[in-house]
C-alpha cells in the first residue's frame, strides 16, 4: 500500500483533448458570430462588439480552459475535493456571467426573439424561479455520494455533470446579466434573487463542514496531497462553497446596492437645481412689464 501511495504523482501531465476541442469550438463559434453573422445584421456605422465584450469572452474561455484542464481537473478529480469545489465555483459563478456579458445585444435578439421553439424554451428556462430551482437542485444532487463516485469512475459522466451544471448556471445568471434588458429583473429584485442563491447552498456546505468521518470514500485513498487530511479537505470544500461563493454573490449585491444609491443621490442632487430654475422661470413669466 505504501509503495502504491508513494508512486502517486498528482503533477504528472495528462492530456485532455476533449477540453481542447471544446475550447477551440467555443473560440471558432465566437469568431463565426462576429465575422460571419455580425456584418450581415449590424449597420456598418455601428460596432459589432465592444472591447469589453471581447475581454469578457476571452477571459471566460481562459478560465474555462484552466479550470477544466490539467492540473486543476486531475487534482480535483483524484485528490482534493476542495479543489473540485473551487472548480465548480469557477464554472458556475464566474464563467457563465462572463459569457453572458460578452454577448452583444444583436446576437441575443437573433436567438431569443426568434419565433421558433428553441427561442420559447430559452425564455422559459431562464425564468428566475425555474432557473434558480433547477440550478440549486443540480448543485445539491452533485454532492450526493453516489453522484460523486459515479463522476470519479466515469469520465463521460463527469463531463456530463459539469455540462449540466454549466448550462443551468447560464440560465441562473440570465435574470441578472442578460444582454437583453427584457430578460433581466429589476435591480432590487436582482439583489433579492442573488441573496437567495447565496442562502440555499448553506445546507450542503454545512453538511460537508461538520460531517464526522469521510463523506466521499473516493478521496480517502491514503494519499494526502500537501499533507491535507480527508476531513480537512471536506471542511475546506464546505468553506469554499459557503463563504467564498457567498461572499462573491454578496459582493455583487453590495455593488448593485451602491449603484442604486448613487443614482438616487444623483437624482436628489439634481432636483433642487431644476426646481430653482423652474421657480425663476415662473417669476419672470408672472412679472408685469407695465410696473417697470
Amino acid at each position: 500500500m505504501a509503495s502504491v501511495i508513494g508512486a502517486i504523482n498528482p503533477w504528472a501531465w495528462k492530456p485532455h483533448p476533449e477540453v481542447w476541442v471544446l475550447v477551440l469550438a467555443i473560440l471558432l463559434l465566437g469568431r463565426w458570430a462576429v465575422k460571419g453573422i455580425g456584418p450581415k445584421v449590424v449597420a456598418s456605422e455601428k460596432s459589432i462588439v465592444t472591447s469589453f465584450q471581447k475581454t469578457a469572452f476571452l477571459t471566460a474561455v481562459l478560465l474555462l480552459f484552466l479550470s477544466a484542464d490539467w492540473p486543476v481537473h486531475d487534482v480535483a478529480e483524484d485528490h482534493l475535493y476542495s479543489v473540485h469545489m473551487f472548480q465548480h465555483l469557477v464554472i458556475t459563478f464566474i464563467v457563465p456571467p462572463l459569457f453572458l456579458l460578452s454577448i452583444p445585444r444583436w446576437l441575443a435578439e437573433l436567438v431569443v426573439f426568434d419565433s421558433g421553439r428553441g427561442s420559447r424554451i430559452l425564455r422559459r428556462a431562464s425564468h428566475p424561479v425555474l432557473a434558480g430551482v433547477v440550478f440549486n437542485a443540480l448543485v445539491a444532487l452533485t454532492h450526493w455520494g453516489g453522484i460523486v463516485q459515479a463522476s470519479a469512475d466515469s469520465g463521460i459522466f463527469h463531463y456530463l455533470v459539469h455540462f449540466l451544471l454549466f448550462v443551468s448556471a447560464i440560465f441562473m445568471w440570465v435574470p441578472v446579466v442578460s444582454p437583453l434588458p427584457e430578460l433581466r429583473l429589476s435591480p432590487l429584485a436582482q439583489m433579492l434573487y442573488l441573496f437567495l442563491m447565496s442562502i440555499i447552498p448553506t445546507v450542503p456546505a454545512a453538511w460537508l463542514t461538520f460531517a464526522e468521518g469521510t463523506v466521499y470514500s473516493h478521496y480517502d485513498d491514503g494519499y494526502q496531497m500537501w499533507g491535507i487530511s480527508v476531513q480537512s479537505d471536506q471542511q475546506a470544500a464546505g468553506f469554499i462553497m459557503k463563504l467564498v461563493g457567498g461572499f462573491y454573490l454578496w459582493g455583487i449585491i453590495i455593488f448593485k446596492f451602491f449603484k442604486i444609491a448613487g443614482h438616487h443621490r444623483e437624482n436628489q442632487t439634481l432636483r433642487p437645481a431644476s426646481l430653482k430654475e423652474t421657480n425663476k422661470d415662473e417669476k419672470l413669466f408672472n412679472t408685469d412689464p407695465l410696473k417697470d
